[in-house]
C-alpha cells in the first residue's frame, strides 16, 4: 500500500510541478514566459561569467593527474587505508571525487564492472560517489559566479566532509552488506 502510493507519487510529481508552477503564475497575475525568458537570460550571463573558472579548474585538474600527483597521493596514503580498515582500493576514488565528476564515474564504473554491481566493494564505491561532492568544481563554479576571490575555511571545511562522507559511506555499506 504504501510502497504503490510512493510510487504513484514518483510517478506524477514532476509532471504536477510542471503545471502547478505556471499554473500559480497565471493565478496571481505573472507573465509567466516573460519570467522564464528573464531567468533565461540570467542564467545565460552567469554561464558566461564562470567559463574561466571552469577553465581554470579543469586544466589544474588534468595537470594534477598528468603529473603523476594523484599517484603519489593514492601510494602515501594506502598504509593508512590499510590499517584503518578502508579499502585501499577506494583511495583513488575519495580523492579523484573532490576534483573530477567525470573521472570519479569513471573509477566507479571500474570498480563495478570489475568487482560487479553487488559486490561489497561496488556497493561502497557507488555510495562514497553519491554521498560526496566535486568539491573545487563546484567551489569553482559558485564562488566564481558571484566573485569570491578567498575561500579562506571553506576548503578545508569541505574536504573534511568528503573524508567523513567517504569514510561513512564505508562504514555503513559494511554494517549493511
Amino acid at each position: 500500500m504504501i510502497r504503490a502510493a510512493l510510487e504513484a507519487l514518483s510517478t506524477w510529481a514532476i509532471p504536477f510541478l510542471l503545471v502547478a508552477i505556471p499554473l500559480a503564475g497565471l493565478i496571481r497575475g505573472v507573465k509567466v514566459y516573460d519570467v522564464f525568458i528573464e531567468g533565461a537570460k540570467e542564467g545565460f550571463e552567469v554561464a558566461v561569467r564562470i567559463i574561466p573558472f571552469l577553465v581554470g579548474i579543469l586544466v589544474a585538474i588534468g595537470m594534477f593527474r598528468g603529473s603523476g600527483a594523484m599517484d603519489l597521493l593514492t601510494s602515501a596514503l594506502r598504509p593508512l587505508a590499510d590499517a584503518t580498515g578502508f579499502p585501499s582500493e577506494l583511495v583513488p576514488l575519495a580523492i579523484l571525487r573532490s576534483l573530477t565528476g567525470s573521472g570519479s564515474l569513471a573509477f566507479t564504473t571500474d570498480i563495478v564492472q570489475t568487482h560487479g554491481p553487488d559486490s561489497l566493494l561496488a556497493r561502497m564505491a557507488s555510495t562514497i560517489y553519491g554521498s560526496t561532492e566535486t568539491t573545487f568544481y563546484v567551489l569553482a563554479v559558485y564562488f566564481g559566479a558571484v566573485g569570491i576571490r578567498r575561500t579562506r575555511h571553506t576548503v578545508p571545511a569541505a574536504l573534511v566532509g568528503d573524508l567523513v562522507a567517504a569514510i561513512a559511506a564505508v562504514a555503513v555499506c559494511t554494517w549493511l552488506f
